[in-house]
């Protein structure tokens, strides 16, 4: 007699919010962009992961201010965005499924229950679920813009806190990149004239290190560059704030997408 596993139930009640959203679906520009880290929300079958919400609030559960300057980028450059439904603390969108980082046990130096002793079921499950769909409507709306445009950009939004594992960090702005450089190469030129910016190459990360994989996963591919962009998470506290940072970045982003090709319009 053969005894089977009983089965585990779903990860997203039928009355959840979906594992993403999409913004702005008819946007007529060459571009997509992306927000991995973009909210804070939990599954309610993991009970918040054992965190109280003041903790998720933090930078730990979400890329503060950076869903807010997404869309208002998406509106200036009529551009399609892909918006993460979930806190990177159930499963980091833009790490690889198998990176150490991908389901974090621990985040500037708080414990995540939750995510502790996980077994590999849960573990996928929570890729299953959430990841793949995501990842999904990525390559969905890219092969859309694809249909229209011969060249296509795919940006990745996020936004970083000011201090990490206790050593601060002083850009106003990343630009990131792999091995793709033909957007990151003018965007670090044409940022580098703002006077009163600091710009990090690379910062305050290395995506070299396999730490973005939404951009990653489709590097190569025909007609297509990719960048990752960061802004600091405290030059995002208010409306005006957000206003000012999608100005600049859009017409800095607008003179990149120009030299490579991309089109705002179909």
């Amino acid at each position: 007699m053969t005894h089977q596993s009983p089965e585990i139930p779903p990860l997203l009640g039928p009355d959840e919010q979906p594992p993403y959203s999409v913004y702005n679906p008819d946007g007529q520009s060459g571009v997509v962009l992306v927000c991995d880290h973009a909210r804070n929300a939990i599954p309610r079958s993991l009970a918040g992961l054992g965190l109280p919400p003041e903790v998720l609030a933090t930078h730990i559960g979400l890329d503060i201010g950076c869903e807010h300057l997404s869309r208002k980028i998406s509106d200036r450059l009529d551009s399609v965005l892909v918006i993460a439904g979930f806190s990177r603390l159930v499963v980091d969108l833009n790490r690889p499924p198998d990176h150490p980082t991908s389901v974090p046990a621990q985040s500037d130096g708080i414990d995540i229950p939750g995510n502790c002793s996980l077994s590999t079921q849960d573990r996928q499950q929570r890729i299953d679920e959430i990841f793949t769909p995501y990842h999904e409507a990525v390559a969905t709306e890219l092969k859309q813009v694809c249909g229209y445009h011969t060249r296509v950009a795919l940006i990745s939004m996020h936004s970083f806190t000011p201090r990490m594992d206790g050593v601060s960090r002083p850009w106003h702005i990343g630009i990131l990149w792999n091995r793709d450089q033909r957007l990151s190469e003018p965007l670090l030129e044409s940022l580098r004239g703002e006077p009163d910016l600091c710009v990090g190459d690379n910062q305050p990360y290395d995506a070299r290190d396999h730490l973005g994989y939404t951009v990653d996963a489709y590097d190569g591919r025909q007609g297509l560059a990719q960048v990752m962009i960061e802004v600091r998470q405290d030059l995002l506290t208010t409306t005006k704030d957000v206003s000012r940072w999608a100005d600049l970045l859009t017409r800095h982003l607008t003179q990149a997408l120009d030299g490579w090709g991309v089109s705002v319009r179909r």
